[in-house]
């Protein structure tokens, strides 16, 4: 092989313009991450700082005279540890379930030997632009013996047109000779779509994965809905229902402590203090949860964009 056969690497040398392209460019965008993670700072230091300077607005930068009392008190007001678990139920087997489905009727869409598909799938595509509304969902909801139990929280939301056709899309970007050799091979419908679809589609699934629990974990108006039974309260509507009564929750923390606990809040609980707390509990979980998907997420958005 000769030397001028082989492909070697230019290095492109960096101009002034260069370099101030990329100042420029680190500066801006750095300073528009900082605008969108200060508000979660903002938070989080107003939670474990002195409540009467969280109250006064002494609060911006940095946290003064540090203290935790703020969730030791929050997580003893009555009926949070159940909503935590109906929260985290919901969002663990309902994103679980909403992943199966969308990964299943993905594959099924792009079957031809599938009775009716074209039929069904615009069936699935015309309820993004169109529902009942309200009062028939509640009537079909109540019909279905769904109200006032977990399971209203997971089956409507089982299937979602968009992640259905995401999940198509995906799939209709793997080779199709994969599933062909498959099938030569005796490979069933199940076989082909449990070992060749499922784990080809990781990043898709992952970025599903993401959506719905996010929309499972911050959903609180279908608890308003179908919800009187306070044991099925989800966090997020017990929480919202907190935030909107934080003076009176202020009073009632002083209220549920002890002698001492009681001199010590007077002067430390305040409605600021509590809609602080409230609104942290709520966000660090998502904001723990979305990193860990984050490097299947882009992915998974742009893999099966582009035909050819």
């Amino acid at each position: 092989m000769k030397k001028e056969d082989i492909d070697i690497p230019v290095k492109h040398k960096l101009t002034s313009r260069d370099y101030v392209f990329h100042i420029c460019n680190y500066l801006i965008f750095g300073l528009f991450t900082l605008i969108c993670a200060y508000p979660f700072y903002y938070l989080i230091i107003n939670s474990i700082s002195a409540n009467n300077l969280s109250a006064a607005g002494d609060i911006n930068f940095i946290p003064k005279e540090i203290q935790f009392q703020n969730y030791i008190e929050v997580f003893k007001l009555s009926g949070l540890s159940t909503a935590v678990l109906v929260s985290v139920g919901r969002t663990v087997i309902g994103a679980a379930c909403t992943v199966f489905a969308s990964a299943f009727l993905g594959f099924m869409f792009t079957q031809e030997k599938m009775w009716h598909r074209k039929l069904w799938y615009r069936i699935i595509v015309i309820t993004m632009y169109f529902n009942a509304g309200l009062i028939p969902m509640f009537m079909t909801m109540k019909t279905l013996h769904l109200t006032n139990t977990f399971w209203v929280y997971i089956i409507p939301a089982i299937v979602q047109p968009f992640n259905v056709i995401m999940v198509k899309t995906y799939v209709e970007s793997i080779p199709v000779s994969l599933f062909e050799a498959a099938e030569i091979d005796g490979a069933g419908l199940f076989t082909r779509f449990f070992k060749i679809a499922l784990p080809s589609s990781t990043p898709i699934l992952a970025t599903v994965a993401i959506w719905a629990a996010v929309a499972q974990w911050n959903s609180f108006q279908d608890t308003l809905i179908y919800i009187t039974d306070q044991k099925l309260y989800s966090l997020q509507y017990l929480l919202y229902t907190y935030l909107n009564q934080a003076s009176s929750l202020a009073t009632l923390v002083k209220s549920t402590g002890s002698v001492q606990a009681v001199a010590n809040l007077a002067t430390q609980q305040t409605p600021t203090s509590i809609r602080m707390t409230i609104s942290v509990i709520v966000v660090l979980p998502i904001l723990f949860i979305y990193p860990m998907f984050q490097k299947h997420f882009v992915k998974g958005m742009m893999i099966g964009a582009v035909k050819g």
